[in-house]
């Protein structure tokens, strides 16, 4: 199937650079995640609380139409002998986001770092996000969410889990 597009969208001055600027945009975003050390410090002695951070702000790709998907990760998880540094939790996130892919894999590759790095006693990784390719083409439904979660450990308890839902919502 061929799709005919009229000349008057690509020859305006505007969109004159847009490959340029895309290719600029690609390397900048597809780079941005890899710079950071995920900071570990050893557990304090005595602490026994889930540790969250909820609401973290991410934007990724759909790696079937190349359109955004934007949403918010929430993080819990039980230490064992490791915590992180807070902000490494939203790295982490920003690590997977950027590049092209499915939200799905995203929320797995996020928890399967995180247990490996931590190996926590319990986990809970669940992302949210709207996909510009359901609410732009398609059936066009803009304002849904789309809503993942993998868990591990202790989270399978109902208990452990129902805190940390009610602490996100």
């Amino acid at each position: 199937m061929k799709i005919e597009i009229p000349d008057k969208y690509f020859n305006t001055e505007e969109l004159q650079n847009t490959p340029k600027r895309y290719k600029r945009f690609l390397n900048e975003w597809l780079k941005e995640s890899n710079n950071f050390k995920f900071t570990i410090f050893p557990k304090p002695e005595g602490l026994d609380q889930m540790v969250i951070v909820k609401d973290i702000s991410f934007y990724s790709m759909c790696a079937h139409h190349l359109l955004p998907f934007v949403g918010k990760a929430h993080i819990g998880y039980l230490p064992s002998k490791k915590i992180c540094g807070l902000s490494k939790l939203a790295r982490v996130v920003d690590k997977f986001a950027h590049k092209p892919q499915l939200q799905e894999v995203l929320t797995q590759q996020i928890i399967d770092f995180l247990n490996k790095e931590l190996e926590p006693i319990g986990l809970m990784v669940i992302l949210e996000a709207e996909h510009m390719c359901m609410s732009m083409r398609g059936v066009k439904r803009a304002g849904h969410k789309t809503i993942t979660s993998a868990i591990k450990g202790m989270f399978q308890h109902k208990d452990i889990k129902d805190e940390f839902m009610g602490v996100i919502k």
